[in-house]
């Protein structure tokens, strides 16, 4: 068994769980299922876990990095969690490097939480040590000092295991981190954000889920002026939906440019707003090839963090019978319709003229550089009644019926074209 003590300082010591010891379980429980509080320390079972995060090196590294930032003092690793415990609180970090035992034994008195009301007394029979209480008859040690030393003794060597109440993740998720001091420029308010991130992505990683949208928020200080809100807050939208911790915090910071704080802000918020389920990665069994390439999503989510949401648009396919509106331009952050347009009968143009083209008809044939010859059609296009453009006097419908050809020009190449009545030909466009 692996298992790792995240030690907070004592004075955040259970019961109850303080917002920090909750905020560093929950960020743990991306790790594994198996977290819980143990006094003033969060234990988790990770044995079942190391190949997925890449090996027991690479865990401990990611695992002592992100909780020094979350406030943990110091890390442990034993093969129990108690035993964790007693070596965490006396500064050594690998409980494999020796025999379980033989470093327990060596421990002073006080790693153990059980020992500190018989301190004196131990002291008066000469045990400094864990090691000399276990040389002390076992039948003495329950008379004396009661059955839960001896308890205790036991799961931290693990001849008796110790039982968690294992902790489970929120159904939503919402946090709160009061700053080390008051803020007045918004950009800084990105170290208070980026703590709450991590619990964020240690959240969704233990619901399988990413996020499409976060709501960070901020508190104002009560010395503000009369016409300040108490509060303000912004919210961050993404193209794909995310965990990813630094991309999360790049995109917030690019926002938090653009923000000018009305007062000092003293406390920080953060709220997934939009989550969604995310599909797990197939492990494989060849080395990972590390793409540094950043997805077109990722690239256009920043682009419009900078410039607006609204100058930054994509191409959008709708159910339309008329050519051209089958093809919208939407802003970045707006969600496209969730119906999806038909395949059509004939193939679909390349390029579309913004106004069709009216051609010349001779002898009762268009033409365009030259005679046109008709290969496909006609295809009926009929629709827009309900499409109205224009205010007042103005107003007129975009309702259309129109058969379209395919055709070919000797000069021109391969044309969209269409007829209006009679006698009415249009080039709408053309073929690659």
């Amino acid at each position: 068994m692996l298992w790792a003590a995240l030690q907070l300082p004592r004075d955040l010591a259970t019961p109850p769980p303080t917002d920090v010891q909750r905020h560093l379980a929950t960020w743990a429980l991306q790790f594994t299922p198996r977290v819980a509080h143990l006094e003033e320390a969060v234990v988790m079972e990770v044995d079942a876990s190391t190949r997925l995060f890449g090996g027991r090196r690479a865990l401990r590294d990611r695992v002592a990095a992100e909780s020094q930032e979350l406030g943990s003092i110091g890390l442990a690793w034993a093969t129990n969690s108690l035993a964790a415990l007693c070596l965490v609180r006396a500064g050594i970090e690998n409980g494999f490097k020796r025999p379980l035992p033989e470093l327990l034994d060596a421990l002073a008195l006080d790693v153990l939480t059980v020992t500190h009301p018989h301190a004196a007394t131990l002291g008066h029979i000469g045990c400094k040590v864990l090691g000399d209480i276990r040389k002390l008859p076992r039948g003495g040690i329950t008379h004396r000092f009661g059955k839960p030393l001896l308890l205790a003794l036991d799961q931290a060597y693990g001849v008796v295991s110790l039982g968690h109440e294992w902790l489970l993740p929120a159904e939503d998720f919402h946090a709160r981190l009061e700053l080390m001091a008051r803020v007045e420029l918004a950009p800084a308010l990105l170290a208070g954000a980026r703590l709450l991130l991590l619990q964020l992505c240690g959240w969704l990683a233990a619901r399988h889920s990413g996020v499409t949208a976060i709501t960070f928020g901020w508190a104002h200080d009560t010395m503000r002026a009369k016409h300040v809100e108490a509060t303000g807050s912004l919210t961050v939208r993404t193209a794909i939906p995310t965990r990813d911790i630094e991309h999360l915090a790049r995109l917030l910071a690019e926002h938090l440019t653009h923000v000018e704080l009305e007062a000092p802000a003293g406390e920080v918020m953060l709220k997934a707003t939009e989550v969604v389920k995310m599909e797990g990665r197939s492990a494989s069994f060849l080395p990972d090839v590390v793409n540094r390439k950043e997805s077109r999503a990722l690239v256009r989510e920043r682009i419009a963090a900078r410039i607006g949401p609204e100058n930054v648009q994509r191409p959008v396919l709708l159910e339309d019978h008329r050519t051209e509106w089958t093809q919208h331009w939407l802003p970045t952050d707006k969600q496209p319709p969730r119906r999806k347009a038909a395949p059509p009968p004939f193939p679909a143009p390349t390029s579309i003229l913004e106004e069709p083209q009216p051609l010349m008809v001779r002898n009762h044939r268009p033409y365009f550089q030259g005679p046109l010859k008709l290969l496909l059609g006609p295809h009926l296009a009929e629709g827009g009644w309900w499409h109205r453009v224009g205010n007042g006097a103005e107003q007129h419908h975009k309702h259309v019926r129109r058969d379209y050809y395919l055709a070919h020009s000797a000069h021109g190449g391969f044309l969209w074209v269409f007829q209006e009545g009679k006698e009415k030909w249009f080039l709408h466009g053309s073929f690659s």
